[in-house]
């Protein structure tokens, strides 16, 4: 017993669990942020092409995370004008950086958020921000104080569903963001080393935090519904 209240006290047990929590609350905020204007607009825009640009917005839900982490590299790494750029801004390169593993989370969560946020404002009757717009509230005020609370169930499922996603994620932030303990280290990861290196204990441990924080997020979609 207190062999296992000293495990689960440890740094080595509990930095991976801060990490993705970090991660993955401020990749959420983002594609919160994000996914929201961009569902908004392509819910209410029609263009030529447009089926184009919502499939490579959906890409990544499909894209094995290996092919995921595989393009981030190539279009962030040093070599690459992007890579410059945020290397310019960041005095280092992105690449094997906790931001490399949030960059990576936003990649991969976006789609759904995406996706709910989307379906949210195409259940909205039009109807009601026409008369709003006869009224003479201009497109922000529509957006905002009518669009947004009246798809408020849509975005915030999104939102919760797209956290889960960069909690879980491993593989495209295993190849960007590397496994460096301190820093990159998440719990997909160290479950995997754990179990590589016969640390069964520990991967149990980490497995546990993973379905107690699974539960209390889809929880609280039910809740919400």
């Amino acid at each position: 017993m207190d062999s296992l209240l000293n495990n689960i006290t440890s740094p080595t047990f509990l930095s991976p669990i801060w990490i993705s929590l970090k991660i993955s609350i401020l990749a959420g905020i983002i594609v919160v942020i994000i996914g929201t204007i961009a569902g908004y607009f392509l819910a209410r825009k029609s263009f030529k092409g447009k089926a184009v640009v919502e499939t490579l917005l959906m890409l990544p839900m499909v894209l094995p995370p290996t092919v995921v982490g595989f393009l981030l590299i190539v279009i962030f790494g040093k070599n690459s004008w992007a890579g410059q750029a945020l290397t310019w801004l960041f005095d280092r390169p992105i690449i094997f950086t906790w931001w490399a593993a949030v960059l990576a989370a936003i990649i991969v969560a976006f789609p759904l958020m995406y996706q709910s946020a989307k379906s949210g404002f195409l259940s909205i009757d039009r109807d009601i921000e026409d008369a709003a717009r006869v009224d003479g509230a201009n497109d922000w005020k529509i957006f905002w104080l009518i669009s947004v609370p009246l798809a408020s169930k849509a975005l915030i499922s999104g939102a919760i569903l797209s956290f889960a996603r960069a909690l879980g994620e491993f593989g495209a932030t295993l190849m960007f963001a590397g496994n460096i303990p301190g820093e990159t280290q998440t719990i997909p990861i160290a479950i995997y080393l754990a179990i590589d290196s016969g640390q069964m204990t520990m991967a149990w441990l980490w497995v546990g935090a993973m379905i107690i924080i699974s539960f209390i997020i889809l929880l609280t979609i039910r809740v919400k519904e």
